[in-house]
């Protein structure tokens, strides 16, 4: 069976100035020249629209700006770059031109495989050192598990995750931020697909409203990951791989939600249960279809997104990945327990 991790997106996320970045004045700050994200749409919004797909509000809304980019405004991934590297004059969203040499295929010679298939990439590209140096942000799990709710085939899943990181580190990375995967039973599209309108009890919760069982199975995902990143840690003493546990931080979101802005924690501020946020619908017969050319664009939104947690039911608003991406920069969530800025450290 195809991992999901086959279609990996790699994105050159920020790439330091003339002094080769500058990241925080600690003593102990690494100085990352760039940050390359491997990951889902979960990490990176934008990954599957960079291709087509409508450039227009409410897609943005929250900075301003029209963006190809499933949220109101910024990423996790965001927040994070702004936190490790201050001069930044390069933002490249390389899904399109590096698609083709993610996991599935090789991560050897990263910057020559790309260079010789697109020479606009190649003039934006930086140094082949920069790629050695650089920190390597690791985020999936979130599709496993909703294509494959059992997840019978988990092992394979996992080891095509040791392989591909793997492969990673033998091509030269020192230095890997690995995220956990996130509590999927506390996603509004999940809790809204699964309890039905037809009378019929929704399915167990926690005390956050959380459904357990699919939190159990996002438990169960992470605790291969972790098994995981333990043994590269084994095998490669040299890299530096951190484990953050995303998990914890996005489910404390849920834990008092009030106190932290938002006052519905369990619905999503655009789109509908079938209508995908920027979807298209089409009403047939008292029907009603999707992604239609001739179909009107559904631009319904909330009128503050920063009072929801989830934007779309599955991707987070701004303010929580806000709020997220502060809780696992500070290393309070991270083995071992480093800040982000200081994550070439052990």
């Amino acid at each position: 069976m195809e991992s999901r991790l086959a279609i990996w997106v790699v994105v050159l996320v920020l790439v330091g100035g003339e002094n080769g970045g500058v990241s925080g004045s600690g003593p102990m700050s690494c100085g990352f020249p760039a940050i390359f994200n491997f990951g889902d749409s979960n990490s990176d919004t934008g990954s599957m629209s960079s291709a087509g797909g409508e450039n227009q509000l409410p897609l943005g809304m929250s900075v301003g700006k029209k963006f190809k980019r499933a949220c109101d405004g910024r990423l996790i991934i965001d927040f994070l770059g702004k936190e490790i590297i201050f001069l930044c004059n390069r933002y490249i969203t390389a899904s399109k031109s590096l698609n083709s040499y993610a996991f599935k295929s090789r991560t050897t010679a990263l910057y020559t495989n790309t260079s010789n298939d697109d020479p606009l990439v190649k003039s934006s590209l930086p140094e082949p050192e920069v790629f050695s140096n650089a920190l390597y942000t690791i985020d999936i799990g979130q599709n496993d598990i909703a294509y494959n709710f059992d997840l019978k085939s988990k092992p394979e899943i996992f080891d095509r995750y040791y392989d591909s990181l793997q492969r990673l580190l033998d091509n030269g990375a020192k230095f890997v931020w690995v995220h956990n995967t996130g509590p999927f039973g506390c996603l509004a599209r999940i809790q809204r697909s699964n309890c039905t309108q037809d009378g019929s009890p929704c399915p167990a919760a926690d005390e956050h409203g959380c459904l357990i069982q699919w939190n159990n199975v996002a438990q169960e995902v992470n605790a291969l990951i972790k098994d995981r990143v333990y043994k590269l840690r084994a095998k490669y003493p040299d890299a530096v791989i951190t484990l953050v546990d995303v998990y914890s931080a996005k489910y404390s979101l849920f834990g008092n939600p009030k106190s932290q802005g938002f006052d519905e924690p369990f619905n999503y501020c655009c789109g509908s249960q079938y209508i995908w946020c920027g979807g298209r619908e089409l009403e047939v017969a008292g029907t009603f279809a999707s992604y239609y050319e001739s179909a009107k664009l559904i631009n319904a939104t909330c009128n503050n997104p920063s009072k929801y947690i989830s934007w779309d039911g599955v991707h987070y608003t701004e303010a929580a990945n806000r709020i997220v991406a502060n809780l696992i920069a500070s290393g309070t969530f991270s083995d071992p327990p480093v800040p982000i800025s200081e994550a070439c450290h052990k």
